[in-house]
């Protein structure tokens, strides 16, 4: 039996979630991205360029230009660079890792299954974007 899990999601440039998928630990990346982008296409018919990290190459770049008509940019770390570092766009995707990690529910695997797990994070990031619509904005003078 394999402990843990994944979460694989989708999120646009301003970081709100588009689809999540929540694997048990022993699912490829490879294998989870093709489910999950054909979840992503399905909803949003308009959605042309997916960036996505180094785990995502091969047969799903392929897979998602032949059967989705998406193209699929891989953002690599380069080898020589050494300790964190920001990497562009992908910084987008651990942001939204990180509001995840601010509900509890959210920090450890309470849920028993995936249905509801992925459900939990679609509650959490629906509670975070009524935040930002209500919270005042300065007004301009």
């Amino acid at each position: 039996m394999i402990n843990g899990r994944k979460r694989h999601a989708v999120v646009d440039t301003l970081g709100l979630l588009l689809a999540v998928l929540v694997t048990p630990a022993d699912t490829g990346d490879r294998a989870a991205a093709q489910i999950l982008l054909a979840r992503v296409v399905a909803a949003h018919h308009r959605l042309e360029l997916v960036w996505a990290d180094g785990g995502c190459t091969g047969s799903l770049i392929e897979y998602g230009l032949t059967a989705l008509a998406l193209v699929i940019a891989v953002v690599k770390r380069s080898d020589d660079m050494r300790g964190f570092v920001v990497l562009p766009k992908r910084w987008i995707v651990e942001r939204f890792f990180a509001h995840l990690m601010q509900s509890r529910r959210l920090v450890r695997d309470f849920e028993r299954r995936t249905a509801s797990a992925e459900a939990m994070v679609y509650w959490w990031m629906t509670l975070l974007m009524t935040r930002r619509l209500t919270r005042p904005r300065p007004s301009r003078v």
